[in-house]
C-alpha cells in the first residue's frame, strides 16, 4: 500500500502513507520505508504490479541465505554453515522469503551486514566497514526486532585476536546504526504520530507485555516448536545442538553470542506483548539462531546419513508450508475489486468496508477511507457518523457478512460485493 502511494503520488520516504486512516491524510509511523522504496524504484521502470515486491524480497532473502552460509562457515566451519543454511532454507524463511513483507528481507541484509563485520574484524578492509555500516543499519531500520541479531556485536569487545582500532571503528559504526534507528523510531515516529493522529503498532511495558503473553502461553511456545521450523525433525536436532553448545568447551564464544542474542530477543517478546504469540512471523529474527543450533545437531551424524536428515527436514517443512504456493480459490474473487472500484467509485471519494482490522480488503480497492467490522458496517449510527467525516460509498463483502444492510441506495451488487451510495452529511 505505501509503495503503491509512492509511485501514484511522490516517494517521500519520511512519510509513508496507507490508504485506512479514514479522513485523515494517513501518514503513519511505520518501519523505515526501505523495502517499499525499493518496489516503488522497480515500479518506475516496470510499471505497478501486485508481485514486484515478491520478487525484490526473495532476490535479497535468498542472497541472505548466501551470506548465512559464509558467515557460519568463518564462525565455525563449512560442514555445520551447509547444514545451517539448508534448515534455514527450508524454516518459515521459505514462505515469508516470498510475501511482501520486510520480515525475512531486514534480517538478510542484517546478516549480509554482519559477515562484512566479521572480514572486516579479519582483515581491516574499509569497504567491509562501510558495507557492514549501510546493510546493518538498513536492517535495523526496516525491521527493528533484528536488532536481536545485531546485539552479538558486543562480543567484539572480547575478542583478544582482533586489534584495538578496529574493535573501535566498528563498534562505533555499530553505535551509529543503532542511533539512527533509535532516531527514527523513538523520535519521528511518535512525531508522526502525534502530528497526523494515526497509530499502527502499540507498543507495551515490560509488565505489560509479560500479562499478555502469561495468557497465552501455548501460543508462544507453538511459535518456537512449529512456527520457527515448520518441521519437528529440524526441532529435534537443534534441541541436540543446544546440548551440545551448551556442554562442548570448543563453543564457548558462540555459546556466549546466541545467550546475548537470546536475552534481546526475550526482550523484544515482551515488549510486543499479545501481538508475538498471535503472529507466526515475528519469531523471524531467531530463526538464524534455531537452524545454527539444528546445523550443529545434524554435524553429530555420519556424513552420508546429514544428506538423508536434511532431506527429511526438507519434505517435512516444505510440505507443512504447501499452502503457501497457491491463492485459495476462495480468495479470487478480491482480486476484481479494485476494477470494480474503478467503474463504479470515484478515485478521490472515501470509502467504507467491511474488512476488518485486515489492510487487504482496502489495499484491493486502490481507494481511501475505513475498513472496519461486520457489526460496524450493521451499525446505522455508526455509519452516518462516518458520513459527517466524508464517506461516500459503502462496500460490503457479501463473502464475510450473513445480512448486508439495506438502509442504503445500492448502485451495484453482484454474488462477491454489494456497493451502496451514503447520502451526504
Amino acid at each position: 500500500m505505501i509503495a503503491r502511494n509512492y509511485f501514484e503520488n511522490g516517494a517521500d520516504l519520511l512519510h509513508p502513507t496507507i490508504n485506512m486512516a479514514g479522513e485523515k491524510t494517513g501518514i503513519i509511523g511505520s518501519e523505515f520505508p526501505f523495502f517499499n522504496y525499493l518496489i516503488y524504484l522497480f515500479s518506475q521502470i516496470f510499471g505497478y504490479t501486485h508481485w514486484s515486491g515478491r520478487l525484490i524480497n526473495l532476490v535479497i532473502s535468498s542472497i541472505g541465505l548466501f551470506y548465512f552460509f559464509k558467515l557460519i562457515k568463518g564462525l565455525v566451519n563449512r560442514p555445520i554453515a551447509f547444514n545451517s543454511t539448508i534448515v534455514l532454507a527450508v524454516s518459515i524463511w521459505f514462505a515469508f522469503s516470498r510475501k511482501i513483507m520486510p520480515d525475512t528481507f531486514s534480517v538478510a541484509l542484517l546478516i549480509i551486514g554482519l559477515y562484512h563485520a566479521h572480514e572486516y574484524l579479519r582483515k581491516g578492509k574499509s569497504l567491509k566497514l562501510i558495507l557492514f555500516f549501510v546493510l546493518a543499519t538498513l536492517g535495523l531500520l526496516c525491521k527493528i526486532p533484528s536488532l536481536s541479531l545485531f546485539s552479538v556485536l558486543i562480543l567484539t569487545l572480547f575478542i583478544r585476536q582482533v586489534e584495538t582500532t578496529r574493535k573501535i571503528l566498528l563498534l562505533c559504526a555499530a553505535g551509529i546504526a543503532f542511533l539512527t534507528t533509535c532516531l527514527w523510531y523513538f523520535y519521528w515516529v511518535p512525531h508522526l504520530l502525534n502530528t497526523y493522529k494515526f497509530q499502527l503498532y502499540f507498543p507495551k511495558s515490560l509488565g505489560e507485555g509479560m500479562l499478555e503473553i502469561f495468557n497465552l502461553l501455548p501460543e508462544l511456545l507453538e511459535k518456537f516448536y512449529f512456527s520457527a521450523l515448520h518441521s519437528y525433525s529440524a526441532l529435534l536436532c537443534c534441541l541436540v545442538g543446544l546440548v551440545i553448545l551448551v556442554t562442548s568447551k570448543q563453543y564457548k564464544t558462540l555459546l556466549a553470542g546466541v545467550i546475548t542474542i537470546t536475552i534481546i530477543f526475550c526482550v523484544f517478546i515482551l515488549k510486543t506483548g499479545a501481538v508475538f504469540p498471535l503472529h507466526n512471523y515475528y519469531i523471524i529474527p531467531f530463526v538464524p539462531i534455531m537452524a545454527l543450533l539444528a546445523g550443529i545437531g545434524i554435524n553429530q551424524i555420519k556424513p552420508k546419513i546429514q544428506y538423508l536428515v536434511l532431506g527429511i527436514i526438507a519434505i517435512e517443512s516444505i510440505a507443512n508450508q504447501q499452502h503457501d504456493f497457491w491463492i485459495k480459490d476462495s480468495q479470487l474473487y478480491k482480486l476484481e475489486l479494485e476494477n470494480l472500484s474503478d467503474k463504479i467509485v470515484p478515485k478521490q471519494s472515501l470509502i467504507v468496508i467491511n474488512g476488518g482490522p485486515s489492510p487487504q480488503d482496502m489495499y484491493f480497492t486502490n481507494r481511501k477511507g475505513w475498513t472496519v467490522t461486520n457489526e460496524q458496517i450493521s451499525n446505522i449510527n455508526f455509519l452516518d457518523s462516518l458520513a459527517n467525516l466524508g464517506v461516500e460509498y459503502l462496500i460490503v463483502d457479501k463473502h464475510k457478512i450473513a445480512d448486508p444492510p439495506n438502509e442504503f441506495q445500492t448502485i451495484y451488487e453482484d454474488e462477491d460485493y454489494q456497493i451502496c451510495q451514503l447520502p451526504p452529511d
